[in-house]
């Protein structure tokens, strides 16, 4: 029922057949939004959020929005991770006891011998001697090193290749931005990257 002004006036219903009832919600009930539930789920049985989410088919978000509303208090970051299950663990895991040369990771057991080479006096010498050569200028943009730019000595072919590891033909001068893209999935057609090896 509407006044002379077109306003519902409060206590009068114009369609009572359809109007939602006392303690009636337009949405349909949904267990994840039951406090109890929650306190079982979340706390008891230590489901995380988005599995919880996953179940209803709704966003972590709604289920977080939840939890804030009963005051439950949520899982700090270390704690979901020692609750969570991170894969398969022991012999059932694909990469159990795959060491070494067996790894996909492999790179040759070279990281004593990089680090052991990169503290050497040979290193230092052909290092002074590839700045001298480069000007302090990265070799692919053009920049003159600066407090605020700092550079690279990178390898043409690999670190792996022993026999060029020193040799000041295989080396230049990047900033580091360049050498980020020299090595990411930008540089397509693989420029200062000796041809066949990455």
């Amino acid at each position: 029922m509407r006044n002379e002004k077109g306003q519902f006036i409060k206590g009068h219903s114009s369609s009572p057949n359809t109007q939602f009832k006392n303690g009636e919600h337009w949405r349909t009930p949904q267990q994840f939004r039951e406090k109890s539930y929650l306190e079982a789920e979340y706390l008891e049985k230590k489901r995380s959020t988005g599995e919880i989410a996953e179940e209803f088919g709704v966003t972590d978000a709604a289920i977080i929005f939840w939890l804030k509303r009963y005051g439950i208090p949520r899982r700090s970051i270390s704690e979901a991770r020692a609750e969570k299950h991170w894969g398969v663990s022991g012999e059932d895991n694909p990469m159990f006891g795959r060491t070494g040369a067996d790894s996909p990771q492999w790179k040759g057991g070279c990281t004593p011998e990089r680090q052991a080479f990169y503290a050497s006096l040979e290193w230092s010498k052909v290092c002074a001697l590839v700045w001298r050569r480069d000007k302090a200028i990265c070799q692919r943009c053009g920049e003159k090193s600066s407090n605020s730019l700092k550079m690279h000595i990178h390898h043409i072919a690999p670190f792996a290749v022993r026999e060029l590891r020193a040799e000041p033909t295989n080396l230049l001068l990047i900033c580091e931005t360049c050498h980020h893209w020299i090595h990411s999935k930008k540089n397509k057609y693989k420029e200062f990257i000796e041809e066949g090896r990455s």
